[in-house]
């Protein structure tokens, strides 16, 4: 299908803009969620970390007030990010604009999907001014070309669109209940000792059978980390893993980089992802190239941890891969398995922060962090705490996989159902097939 559309300048698609460009609200603890730039990204919005007082909210939003369906949009640092806006009641912080579709002539949802596409960021950004960051004027916003195809062809792409996205969603959502259901058993088991606490007091452990129940002493005995459960014992981390780095060769020598065959990843590769699960990564290395680095390819399983810039992206790798120097690797070798120094890392992240230091930016070194203090359970509850949480990981690679799958038709469908190249059934039987 072709859609043939007119293409009118956006001012005049919309009900309404609402820019709150030239303002800064009173930030509080806890009220409205406050949607800012930063929480804006890949076409969602992110859980909001600040608000505004209730009794503010009037006051702050005089220019108008954001409506469910809403399409957000930055407009600097950075430009082009899209979001549509739920039932919730929010307020827009700087570098925030609301786009309301003009009843009839343009769907919201289709707003949404519309400026995703590259041809309406390359109108951003040849509008955009600014050296150190581009950002676009509204007077600029207002005259960037909308293709206007007839409204219910609008709203059988944006639904198929959409459909896609609510599936990637649900199973990022699942995930995340999955990692907080393992990150609450190792809680229990190996920082609250729950199991060791109700046989001290003579009752039977909940949540585990008896032959489990019985792999947990009844009493604790002193460490240089407090009480631990008895015969329990506390380790160096460098003395029960192996901490390992990496490195980066010379960018400028292709012969390092071409022909691409092994993963090699920075901690950008994680910046992105919504759960602790790495599949590929933006950069391959020849066999050349992965001579240069020391560690070689570490194999899949690998928990990886960003170093610096910043420290604490955490992700298992489920690939074979080369490291850059911004990261300390835990290959599944040692004593602990790297699903369980993934849920340690994450409920200690501020003692290894606390370890790190530098000048231009913080870090945490290999040698500093291989002194930290760990808790080392006997091998028998380990391998227990192993075949419960390793049944809840593997879940979450699998929902993992399924959503970049689901992406990756999502970014294929896009440019060609927004142009009218692809029939809305055929997209629509692409979904079917891919959820099948």
């Amino acid at each position: 299908m072709n859609f043939n559309a007119p293409v009118l300048p956006l001012e005049d698609c919309l009900d309404a803009l609402i820019d709150y460009r030239g303002k800064t609200p009173v930030k509080t603890e806890s009220g409205i969620p406050l949607i800012t730039a930063k929480i804006i990204k890949g076409g969602r919005i992110e859980t909001p970390t600040e608000f505004i007082a209730v009794d503010n909210y009037d006051s702050w939003m005089r220019r108008g007030l954001p409506k469910a369906g809403d399409v957000v949009l930055t407009v600097e640092a950075p430009l082009g990010e899209v979001a549509q806006l739920g039932t919730e009641k929010v307020a827009l912080a700087q570098r925030v604009v609301t786009l309301r579709g003009k009843t009839g002539l343009l769907d919201n949802t289709y707003l949404l999907y519309l400026l995703q596409t590259e041809e309406m960021q390359d109108q951003l950004r040849s509008r955009a001014t600014g050296t150190t960051v581009l950002g676009i004027k509204q007077s600029e916003l207002r005259k960037v070309n909308v293709a206007l195809p007839p409204l219910a062809d609008q709203i059988g792409a944006a639904s198929t669109l959409k459909a896609l996205d609510d599936r990637i969603a649900l199973l990022r959502e699942t995930n995340a209940t999955l990692e907080a259901i393992a990150q609450a058993l190792f809680k229990s088991w190996f920082v609250g000792f729950d199991p060791v606490r109700a046989k001290q007091q003579g009752q039977m452990p909940e949540g585990m059978d008896e032959a489990t129940a019985a792999l947990f002493p009844d009493s604790f005995e002193e460490s240089e980390l407090g009480l631990v459960p008895k015969g329990w014992s506390v380790k160096p981390v460098g003395e029960v893993v192996d901490c390992v780095g990496g490195a980066t060769p010379d960018t400028k020598d292709e012969s390092f980089w071409e022909p691409a065959e092994h993963c090699w990843t920075t901690p950008k590769d994680l910046s992105g992802i919504n759960s602790p699960v790495l599949l590929n990564t933006e950069r391959k290395l020849s066999n050349k190239g992965l001579a240069k680095i020391g560690s070689g390819l570490l194999p899949a399983g690998t928990l990886l941890l960003s170093s610096r810039a910043p420290i604490g992206y955490l992700a298992i790798a489920q690939v074979p891969l080369a490291i850059n120097q911004g990261y300390i690797a835990f290959p599944p070798t040692g004593k602990l398995s790297p699903l369980y120094m993934l849920l340690w890392c994450q409920t200690n992240m501020e003692v290894i922060k606390a370890r790190a230091n530098g000048s231009t930016f913080m870090e945490i070194s290999k040698k500093a962090f291989r002194p930290i203090p760990i808790l080392l359970p006997n091998t028998e509850i380990l391998t227990a705490f192993e075949e419960v949480a390793s049944v809840l990981f593997d879940r979450i690679v699998e929902n993992a996989r399924q959503a970049n799958s689901l992406a990756d038709l999502r970014d294929a469908l896009l440019p060609r159902l927004i142009s009218g190249q692809l029939r809305i059934t055929e997209a629509e039987d692409a979904v079917e097939e891919a959820a099948a």
